[in-house]
């Protein structure tokens, strides 16, 4: 099934590579081995990960540290990268 990045989910990952990048570059490269491994089990099941958090969305850890939150509507659409400790869905104060 064909898959497409939100830029969301681009910035996102962007975001945390370059972060870790600065602490660990062995880490950063292992994650951006784990996300390109995860995406591809993704594209042949994409149903076989749990339904989402947010009604119509699907999440797949891609490690113990980050979730990729993610739709399925004939192409799947990852939406968003989230480190596992992060409020997720994100809420609002008001």
């Amino acid at each position: 099934m064909p898959l497409e990045w939100s830029d969301q989910a681009l910035d996102d990952l962007a975001d945390i590579i370059d972060y870790i990048e600065q602490h660990n570059s062995n880490a950063s490269a292992a994650l951006q081995r784990k996300v390109g491994a995860a995406t591809q089990r993704l594209s042949s099941i994409p149903f076989g990960y749990r339904s989402g958090r947010v009604p119509g969305t699907r999440e797949m850890v891609v490690n113990p540290n980050y979730l990729l939150v993610y739709r399925v509507n004939g192409r799947i659409k990852i939406l968003t990268l989230v480190h596992t400790r992060q409020q997720y869905p994100r809420t609002s104060s008001t």
